[in-house]
């Protein structure tokens, strides 16, 4: 199936417009890369600025975008013209995105709030400083990791899931997974050794 480029800046007749969404939607559905490609040329853009409004990170954006168009393209047979266009349908994605990327702040602030209490709660056998210090320091050092590297971290450290599991639950590719892992560990490790550096003295 050929997809036909849309000029940029060309004003184009509302009929013809909806022909060509049309178009897209039908290559879609059959799974032709060349009409995801346009898709994403498309809408890509719009889905990027309702998450960056929404969540007010642009690198929280950049991974909820990835989400969106891996989440359609997987879920492509779920869609069903009768019920509404194309763009609409992707809309309804990224806003699903979105409440879940939000969600996943919450239970981090949440968590960094928890650490926060048992630092400062007395108890029969009182953690050692160093042990409360750390936590503290992991708590936040993932709360600065891109939401993607923060989420597969959380879920292993907090979930004990393997990698494979994480891949099944988030959809995600086995690959991007361990990717995902190993750089958030890398930056993990640097922050968490940047925040136990000795302050210069005065």
């Amino acid at each position: 199936m050929s997809i036909r480029t849309r000029p940029t800046g060309v004003l184009v007749p509302p009929v013809e417009e909806t022909r060509y969404e049309e178009e897209l939607a039908r290559g879609f559905v059959a799974a032709d890369a060349e009409a995801f490609a346009a898709i994403y040329r498309r809408w890509g853009s719009l889905v990027h600025t309702m998450a960056t409004r929404s969540l007010g990170d642009t690198h929280e954006a950049d991974d909820v975008t990835q989400q969106v168009f891996i989440g359609a393209w997987r879920g492509r047979h779920g869609f069903r013209p009768d019920r509404g266009p194309l763009g609409a349908w992707l809309v309804g994605i990224t806003r699903r995105k979105i409440v879940d990327a939000l969600a996943a702040r919450t239970r981090r602030l949440s968590l960094a709030d928890s650490a926060a209490r048992a630092a400062a709660r007395p108890g029969p056998v009182p953690a050692a400083p160093d042990d409360v210090l750390d936590r503290v320091l992991l708590v936040e050092a993932l709360s600065r990791l891109p939401y993607a590297q923060r989420e597969v971290l959380c879920m292993a450290f907090y979930e004990d899931l393997t990698q494979a599991q994480i891949a099944a639950r988030t959809g995600v590719p086995l690959g991007t997974v361990k990717s995902h892992a190993r750089r958030g560990l890398h930056r993990l490790r640097l922050a968490i050794e940047q925040d136990h550096m000795p302050a210069a003295d005065m």
